[in-house]
């Protein structure tokens, strides 16, 4: 069949006269299918089933996606079967089938560049075009793809890949398809590139410059400029610099298509359901009491076995090494708990998706910056989005919740909401914190451990080896979501570094007039992760990484044990202490 009219004018009389050819034809060869099919427009991407009139008007405004030059989605060389989009091919050989991955794939991401399709369509070619006359084991795509996998897992600098490309170039036929540099390298796998988005920020964290905030200049709440000032303008030069803030967001959805469009990673993306084993031993999240409370709740979310559960982590980091002690940078990464264990916390799997620049940390006002990153979650949550699914050769509707989050002790007073410093400082026990001020050292110890032992534990009874008395008292009971979320939702904050926390807390404000309230609360705010529809129903939603617990409490155990200088809690000010609290 002559596609040629596809490449003409949208304007033309030829490509009206082909885009109706197609749709005759998609109705001549699928003519079960009610009148609906994918639309192939360069918006679409074959993900969306329209009506023969919408599907035209598409193909009329946005264009054809030019990579879809076999019509295997509408009837083409065989028939797509009815329950599924899985492709029997009457005619298929082995060259065929590899030509069909490659163009699935394409069709897969085409969704993300439909702004960029001459790129896409570059990548295309570059991907059936021989490296050479006559070469028939690389293509300029997968020649330049094993180069870089070779730059990268060595370590090689731009300047000898560089030099190592001009000398292959030279070694290959002269009417070679290698690149000459890096920099060309680069430009090939440009259109392969996950996309990012720069968002400016307020300098002080009040807001984020999108939305409705989008077109401001200055922040409506601080005042503080979007922009840095420019030290040195030439003549009619703008007076607008550089942003002051910028947080990094590389969105999450595409990535999660990319893992589903790869069939091992979708294949794993389903073993907690297919090789898992389920003898009620604790090996993986799936084994536990939230995991199979959440799918009860929530029945239809629970069916699909490729659904994603995810963790959040986050924590300040010094990008600068040694060179300075007072940046911090915040990067928010995701893991997915549907991997096995061996491969969750793998590198190529952990997704960073935020990176809050510094050189102060986000605290409290985190929350401005994750609104991106929640925004994609409710969607993905309400919503779902259309992915194809390599391993099963089938679209299907990919939902995703977050499962927890999983930090040290003060980034999860900074994503909970919860005061994790003073005088109730333990978020199950709350008002009823058993703490100690020290009086030598000047520190605020918390003695309460008995309370979580067994009713009938030896402990209990012992009195010299802690505080002088006996503990019979209950454990506490955590609170539920729907209790955490009575008690946040009418704390009323303003983020801001320049901003006084205005709440039931009893702060002061700028004017110093105290908000007196009947009670004061740790609570600091509600958390933006009560934005997610679910979130009040999960039974745990944040969590102590188990690495800085045992690294802190070994560090101090062996460090008094063993007398180390600097790591020992012992000394004179421990021991008055000790004898003040009669221990």
């Amino acid at each position: 069949m002559d596609k040629s009219g596809m490449h003409a004018s949208r304007i033309s009389r030829e490509y009206d006269d082909e885009v109706k050819e197609f749709l005759d034809f998609a109705k001549r060869s699928l003519p079960n299918n009610n009148g609906r099919f994918f639309c192939p427009c360069k918006k679409c991407c074959n993900l969306t089933k329209l009506s023969a009139n919408d599907i035209y008007d598409h193909l009329i405004c946005d264009g054809i996606n030019l990579s879809y030059t076999k019509w295997i989605w509408h009837g083409e060389g065989g028939e797509r079967t009815s329950t599924s989009n899985t492709y029997v091919d009457n005619e298929a050989n082995e060259d065929d089938e590899s030509e069909d991955r490659l163009d699935e794939m394409f069709r897969d991401v085409g969704e993300e560049f439909a702004d960029r399709s001459n790129e896409l369509d570059e990548l295309l070619s570059d991907s059936k075009q021989p490296l050479w006359p006559g070469c028939s084991k690389y293509t300029r795509l997968s020649a330049v793809l094993k180069l870089f996998n070779l730059k990268a897992g060595n370590g090689w600098s731009d300047k000898s890949f560089t030099a190592l490309l001009g000398l292959l170039k030279d070694m290959l036929p002269e009417d070679n398809e290698l690149p000459k540099n890096t920099y060309d390298a680069k430009k090939i796998l440009c259109p392969m590139g996950m996309e990012y988005e720069k968002i400016h920020a307020c300098p002080n964290d009040c807001i984020l410059f999108r939305n409705d905030y989008k077109e401001l200049h200055a922040c409506p709440i601080c005042g503080a400029s979007r922009y840095k000032p420019r030290e040195h303008v030439v003549g009619n030069a703008s007076l607008k610099g550089p942003p002051a803030k910028v947080l990094w967001y590389i969105p999450i959805v595409p990535r999660f298509k990319r893992l589903f469009s790869n069939p091992s990673d979708a294949k794993n993306l389903t073993w907690h359901v297919d090789k898992r084993i389920s003898d009620g031993k604790l090996r993986h999240p799936a084994d536990s009491p939230q995991w199979k409370t959440f799918d009860n709740a929530f029945p239809e979310f629970g069916h699909e076995s490729r659904n994603l559960r995810l963790g959040l982590c986050t924590d300040g980091i010094n990008r600068h090494g040694n060179l300075s002690s007072k940046h911090s940078s915040w990067p928010v990464m995701l893991v997915i708990y549907n991997l096995p264990p061996w491969l969750c916390m793998k590198r190529k799997y952990i997704l960073l998706c935020l990176m809050i620049s510094g050189p102060k940390q986000p605290g409290n006002d985190i929350d401005v910056f994750l609104a991106p990153l929640v925004e994609d979650l409710k969607k993905l949550w309400d919503e779902g989005v259309i992915v194809f699914d390599a391993y099963r050769k089938e679209n299907f509707k990919l939902q995703a919740m977050l499962f927890c989050t999983i930090n040290d002790f003060p980034a999860y007073g900074n994503l909970s909401g919860y005061s994790v410093k003073g005088h109730k400082a333990y978020p199950i026990c709350e008002e009823n914190t058993c703490y100690y001020q020290l009086v030598h050292g000047r520190k605020i110890v918390y003695m309460g451990h008995r309370r979580f032992l067994d009713r009938f534990h030896p402990y209990r009874r012992l009195k010299k080896a802690f505080n002088g008395q006996q503990d019979y008292r209950n454990a506490p009971q955590p609170r539920t979501g729907f209790e955490v979320y009575e008690r946040v939702q009418g704390i009323n904050v303003t983020f801001g570094k320049t901003q006084k926390l205005i709440s039931q807390r009893g702060k002061k404000t700028k004017t110093n007039v105290e908000i007196r309230s009947n009670e004061k609360s740790p609570w600091k705010k509600k958390s933006i992760f009560f934005d997610l529809p679910y979130w009040k129903t999960l039974d745990m939603r944040h969590s102590i990484d188990v690495m800085h617990v045992e690294k802190n409490v070994c560090d101090s155990i062996v460090g008094t044990l063993l007398d180390i200088k600097g790591k020992t809690k012992d000394g004179l000010n421990a021991r008055l202490d000790l004898i003040g609290m009669n221990i």
